[in-house]
């Protein structure tokens, strides 16, 4: 990293791939209702290795309470029962022919608060991942004061210290602003 502008850059793209990660993994998060998102990225092994499931199948909501998958391939539907069972969903697969339903039983409170439990930690690693990022960027600032290529005004690196810090206080707040809409989304009934 050679200068305060690519520091920065850096930074916020390595914080928005942990949000971006964030996203995804509240996508398979179980609320009340169905959602293709909850088993889109279980893995599944398939033609010698490992696959998502939207990879392999169309999954569709027929009900609120129900997911139905279909394989491209009909030969893949006991490896794709087997990847969700598997998955620690928490849910029983049933094989219909050539497709699998999955009913979505109700969610018990414990169930809820488990799964609120379970977004937080996600956002707290999160988070963690957002601070190493900031801790590798006021590395690299403090880099720049021994850089023999280019002499850098120590006001120029205490701004982008400052401009690190409101990126992972953006992200941070980002952060917890969709844990709490997710846990909310989950407690109601």
């Amino acid at each position: 990293m050679s200068d305060p502008d690519t520091i920065l850059l850096e930074t916020e793209e390595h914080m928005q791939k942990s949000l971006e990660h964030l996203k995804s993994e509240l996508r398979g998060v179980r609320t009340g209702r169905a959602s293709p998102g909850l088993v889109e990225f279980i893995k599944v092994e398939a033609y010698g290795s490992t696959t998502d499931i939207k990879s392999l199948a169309a999954i569709m909501v027929p009900e609120p309470t129900q997911l139905l998958i279909k394989p491209f391939d009909q030969s893949l539907v006991s490896a794709i029962k087997s990847g969700i069972e598997k998955s620690g969903l928490g849910v029983n697969p049933t094989v219909e022919g050539k497709q699998i339903r999955i009913q979505l039983p109700a969610m018990t409170k414990e169930r809820r608060e488990k799964e609120a439990a379970r977004i937080r930690k996600m956002g707290e690693e999160v988070k963690v991942s957002i601070r190493n990022a900031r801790r590798d960027a006021n590395k690299h600032a403090d880099g720049l004061k021994n850089s023999t290529a280019k002499h850098f005004p120590e006001d120029e690196i205490e701004t982008l210290k400052e401009e690190i810090q409101s990126l992972l206080k953006k992200f941070e707040e980002d952060v917890d602003k969709r844990v709490e809409e997710k846990c909310k989304e989950i407690m109601t009934v």
